[in-house]
C-alpha cells in the first residue's frame, strides 16, 4: 500500500492495512527542520571489538583493556569510525531511506570520547536543499548531524550531503506477501 500522507497521519486500506514508514523524499525536506532520530544504542564491548577488528584497526586503545587501563581514560575507547557509522545509521530513518547516493561527509568532529556502555542518540538539521542539475529524478540535501550520549554530551558532529529520490521516482518494490487469512481475527471490542 503506497501513501503520501504526512508523518503522523494514518491511512488505512479497506482491509485495515496501514502503511509503514517509508521515509522522506526530496519534497518532504524543509531547510531548518530538526529531526531527533528515534533509536538510541548502547555501545557494547562486542560492538567495539568486532568493528575494530573487522576494519583491521590495530590501535590497542580499542582492543586491549590492559593497555587502555594505562591511558588517561583508564578504559577502552570506542573506535571513532564505529560512532560515525552508528550515528549515520540512526539518521537513516529520517534522512536517507530513499537515498540515491551519498555525496560526502564534511566537517567530521569528535569533541568527546565514546566509551563502552555509553548510549548514543542523534539528531539532524536540514541545512540546504537544491535540485540536481544532472538527475531530474533526485534532489540534493545537506544535513548537519550530531551524536550525543546519555548525558546529552555531543560526541560527534558532521555535515552529510546526499541525493534523495523525488516522490514517484524511487524504485518500486513488488514483494510477494502471504495471504492474510493466517492472521487471527479481530475481536469485537464494543
Amino acid at each position: 500500500m503506497q501513501t503520501n500522507s504526512p508523518p503522523g497521519d494514518v491511512e488505512r486500506s479497506e482491509r485495515g492495512e496501514v502503511a509503514g514508514w517509508n521515509g522522506r523524499f526530496f519534497e518532504d525536506f524543509e531547510v531548518g527542520d530538526i529531526y531527533y532520530h528515534p533509536a538510541g544504542k548502547t555501545v557494547t564491548t562486542t560492538d567495539n571489538q568486532w568493528f575494530t577488528l573487522l576494519t583491521q584497526n590495530t590501535s590497542k586503545t580499542h582492543v586491549d583493556a590492559n593497555y587502555a587501563m594505562q591511558t588517561e581514560q583508564g578504559v577502552p575507547l570506542v573506535v571513532s569510525t564505529y560512532t560515525l557509522a552508528l550515528v549515520t545509521g540512526q539518521s537513516t530513518t529520517d534522512l536517507s531511506m530513499n537515498v540515491f547516493a551519498n555525496l560526502g561527509w564534511d566537517k567530521v568532529r569528535m569533541p568527546q570520547p565514546v566509551f563502552e556502555g555509553d548510549t548514543i542518540y542523534s539528531r539532524s538539521k536540514i541545512l540546504a536543499k537544491r535540485d540536481s542539475s544532472s538527475r531530474p529524478s533526485v534532489g540534493i540535501v545537506t544535513a548537519a548531524t550530531e551524536g550525543y550520549n546519555q548525558d546529552g554530551v555531543v560526541v560527534l558532529s558532521y555535515e552529510r550531503t546526499f541525493m534523495v529520490y523525488r516522490h514517484g521516482h524511487g524504485p518500486q518494490l513488488d514483494s510477494v506477501r502471504p495471504d492474510e487469512s493466517s492472521l487471527p481475527p479481530v475481536e469485537d471490542a464494543r
